[in-house]
């Protein structure tokens, strides 16, 4: 079966060419959607020491080895409402290339791949109740026709198994994108963005809160606070990949 899956593919390509989103390299093939196999070895993976709290990466290769809870200085100046975060790779060509073709540009044929990309890199996981992505406000969701957070926290979930709350949390004004502002401005930007619907659907739950990127961690923080207003217990916050 899987030869001549292989086999169309190839042949597909000979009539319609396609060149690989990382290098420009013509495909053959694509096991990977708009990639080829080299460039998706090349994702990379986050190691070394990191804040116990956002996930930051610290330079220093020994920041952690005399003070294991030692926070970032941006934790330490205001300390966040979720109560750890994660990120699984840097938020670096080819993986960017690939996140902005799957969340701009729809090719949402990629949820698998980075599904499965992010599904491998994960080993302890917290004990956790339900598992909540980050929302888009309607307008937004109307516009852009898929949440790409729900997306990816269904293709992470084939590995967790966890209850999704799709339309708790929800974004109840709409705000200018992110990654068009400065930091400072991030913060006005989502303050009272979000809202929790039923709270007693989380009430001294432990969450795990799903999105793409973390950039400051804003959005990540002020769904946070929604959740812990609400009455859940410990928020966690997993990302695909983050700046770094």
């Amino acid at each position: 079966m899987f030869p001549l899956v292989s086999g169309i593919r190839r042949f597909l390509h000979v009539i319609l060419p396609v060149n690989c989103a990382g290098c420009g390299k013509s495909l053959s093939d694509d096991p990977i959607p708009f990639f080829c196999q080299s460039c998706w070895a090349s994702i990379r993976l986050l190691r070394g020491p990191a804040c116990p709290r956002c996930g930051r990466q610290f330079a220093s290769p020994m920041t952690l080895k005399h003070s294991p809870s030692h926070l970032c200085a941006v934790c330490r100046r205001r300390r966040p409402s979720y109560t750890q975060a994660w990120s699984s790779y840097a938020y670096e060509p080819p993986l960017q290339e690939a996140i902005r073709l799957f969340k701009y540009r729809r090719k949402v044929v990629l949820a698998d791949a980075l599904g499965e990309l992010w599904s491998s890199s994960w080993h302890d996981v917290p004990a956790i109740d339900v598992l909540i992505p980050v929302p888009l406000h309607p307008a937004r969701l109307r516009e852009r026709e898929f949440n790409q957070s729900l997306l990816l926290a269904d293709r992470l979930n084939r590995r967790l198994h966890l209850p999704i709350s799709h339309d708790n949390l929800v974004r109840v004004r709409a705000t200018k994108l992110q990654s068009e502002l400065p930091r400072a401005a991030r913060l006005k930007n989502l303050r009272g963005a979000f809202a929790v619907r039923r709270p007693g659907e989380v009430a001294s739950k432990r969450v795990l809160l799903v999105d793409d990127v973390l950039t400051t961690g804003t959005t990540v923080n002020e769904c946070a606070k929604a959740l812990r207003k609400a009455g859940s217990g410990d928020v966690y916050v997993v990302t695909l990949a983050r700046t770094v």
